[in-house]
This record gives structure tokens, sequence and C-alpha cells, in this order.
């Protein structure tokens, strides 16, 4: 539930959150961060960027089992370790022990689907059943906050976090903090300036307001159509940014006929409200969204492109949305959508719901069992 006043965190927690943004550019460009883990810490190192001299510096600083055996592992979710053959753990991350015969691309490929048809045998692994513990669980969700594959390679140390950090001029997280930030994030979002008006084609009265959450992460969007009654549930719709349907026009999905067709619906009723959320791909990112297309291509459908990377089929968040709906003094919704996950997120989140309005358009011989796919598999109303 959204608090019905302004979220005002603690300067503690301002200063964590704002070392998550610093630690996902380091990971982004190839370098490790360093996350408590009870009296030690992990050492993670993002597995797509792995290579020779990186797992190296794992191993020099992982502690050593009875064998003097180096601590190292690979966390993947639990949707990648099916795709790899790893029994069920019940456990969403799952712990892969790092033996001394596996070098920088053996773990690279466990992360990444392009190998997966080349390399189908590759394994068996030493899968740990013990559950993965909050710092692993943190770990991988900063591969997810980067947008990277969703894989880590961990050292675990009995060093302070602080002090490994500082010897390797590195960031130290706390894993709560990093399990709380799409929270936090969300909660903080603040409008910048007044709504600018913005003519477009299909809705000439037309304004467009931005909110950037306090951790300086991306930016997201309310088009603002005519004058939106604030006494009665408005007319909205969430949608996801989509740089190849909405910009470029893809015939792979719907999403540039939901946009614009949403934007004219509105403009048709007097008002209404778009919420342009910056979560590309269903919150996978682009990257990754380009490595889905790339595994549908191999025949694969959407959702099961989405888990064969390791991502659950549906990544967004919808707190954005709600908070964005609430600073702009909406609390009651008739929502533009054929999702039933997005009426049930958005009511988990405060807002109400009062109706489903649907948002469909005919299939075309790209898209077709993408659509098709949507509404077996996800339950869409198409």
């Amino acid at each position: 539930m959204i608090p019905a006043k302004g979220f005002a965190p603690s300067l503690q927690a301002t200063r964590q959150h704002r070392r998550i943004g610093r630690a996902l550019a380091d990971l982004r460009r190839g370098l490790p961060v360093v996350v408590e883990a009870g009296q030690g810490a992990l050492l993670a190192h993002a597995a797509e960027h792995l290579d020779t001299p990186a797992l190296a510096t794992l191993r020099e600083a992982a502690r050593r089992d009875g064998s003097g055996q180096a601590d190292v592992r690979t966390f993947v979710t639990a949707a990648r370790a099916a795709v790899l053959h790893i029994k069920r753990t019940g456990h969403s991350v799952v712990g892969v022990r790092v033996i001394p015969e596996m070098d920088a691309r053996t773990l690279r490929d466990l992360a990444d689907p392009a190998t997966d048809l080349d390399r189908p045998l590759i394994g068996p692994f030493e899968w740990l059943r013990e559950p993965p513990g909050e710092a692993a669980l943190a770990a991988v969700k900063l591969a997810k906050l980067a947008q990277l594959l969703p894989a880590m390679v961990v050292a675990a140390t009995d060093e302070a976090a602080d002090r490994l950090a500082g010897r390797l001029d590195l960031i130290a997280l706390d894993p709560k903090t990093v399990l709380a930030h799409d929270e936090y994030a969300a909660r903080s979002l603040k409008p910048l300036g007044q709504p600018v008006r913005l003519p477009l084609h299909d809705a000439a009265q037309a304004r467009i307001q931005a909110f950037r959450p306090a951790d300086g992460g991306p930016e997201h969007l309310a088009v603002i159509v005519g004058q939106p009654d604030r006494h009665a549930p408005v007319l909205a719709r969430i949608h996801s940014e989509c740089f190849t349907g909405d910009l470029l026009g893809s015939m792979r999905c719907d999403c540039g006929e939901q946009l614009r067709g949403a934007i004219r619906q509105m403009d048709a009723a007097g008002g209404g409200v778009l919420l342009y959320l910056a979560q590309e791909g269903r919150g996978i990112g682009l990257i990754n969204k380009l490595r889905a297309y790339r595994i549908q291509d191999q025949g694969f459908d959407t959702v099961e492109a989405n888990l064969r990377i390791g991502f659950d089929a549906d990544e967004r968040v919808f707190l954005p949305a709600a908070e964005m709906l609430r600073l702009l003094g909406f609390d009651a919704v008739r929502l533009l959508t054929n999702n039933p996950d997005k009426v049930a997120g958005l009511e988990a989140c405060g807002v109400t719901v009062a109706e489903r309005v649907p948002l469909a358009f005919a299939a075309n011989a790209h898209n077709e069992f993408y659509l098709d796919t949507k509404r077996k598999k996800s339950g869409h109303y198409l």
C-alpha cells in the first residue's frame, strides 16, 4: 500500500540506495561489487562479463574449504537452473559450485542461453541444495537491476565487506537494501517541474510529466490527455517502454498499436493518463529483450525465451505507476489493458481499478504466435 503522504527515507537509507546506482554502473562496465554476508562478504561478478583474470581474482579472494579449494559459486535463477537440467531446489536462486576445471567461458555459458543449442550437454554440475542466503539473492537482484543476464559468480570471503571494498576500490552493499530497492525507487518518485504541453497526432490537447526516483535511476513519464476528471475513475493505461515497437514500428509485438490506440481512446473520451514506465521488455531491459528475440527465432515462444535467459515471464513492477497516479491526484482508474496481472498489480499497490477496458488489435503474420502465447500462457484477454 502506498502511503498517503510523501515518502521520507532516512539519511542512512538514502546513502545505501545511492551506492546501488554506483554498483550497477560498475557491474555494467565489468567490475565486481561487494555484498555483506554475515561476518564476511561476497565478492560478486556479473557472469556475462566474467573473463580469465576476473575469475582468477575471485579464486584468490575466496576462503578455502578443507581441501584447500576456493569457495567460488555461480548463482542463477530457478528458471535458468531448470534449463540447465538442475533439479528443483524450491529456492528462487540456485547455486552451482565452481570447481577448478571450470573456466570463465564455461561460467559465461551457464548464464547465456545463446550457447544452449550449441552445447546442450553442458554439465553435470555440483549444485547446492541449501538456501542461497540473502547475500546471494541480493547479488542476482543486482544483475537484474543492471539489466544484465541474471547470473552472478561470487567468491565467499571471511573479510569484512567494507574492508574488502576499500582494498579493491569497490562498492559494498547491504543485501536488505538491495532487495528493497524496487520499492524505494518507486516510493521516492518526484515530479520534475510542471507538465509540459505536448500536442500529439492522436491527441492535440496533451501534456507530459516526468518523474525521477531519488536514486537517480531512469525517469518514468505520464502523458496526460485532455482534462481528465479527478473526481471519477480516470481512463488510464500502464505502458512499458518498447523501443522496437513504439519507436521503430516493430511487427513482432503489438506495443506500438496499443500505445497509439490508448491515446486515441483517451482523446475520444475527453481525457486520460498514460503511464509510460521505463521497464523495457517487460522489465528485463532492451539488450535482454533482443536476446529473447534471438531465442524466439530458434522456435521458442516469448515466455519460454524469458525463462531460458533466467527471468520470470514478466519482471515488471507496478508500484511506480501507482505512485505516479497518486502524485497526479488519481486514486481510481478505468484501466486500458488486456492483462489481468496489471489489474491485480495496480490494486495491490492501493489503486482502485473500477473497470478493465479492452485494448486489442488484429494480429499480423509476425506477431500472431506472440499474441497467441500471451493469451494461452499469460491469460491475456485477446
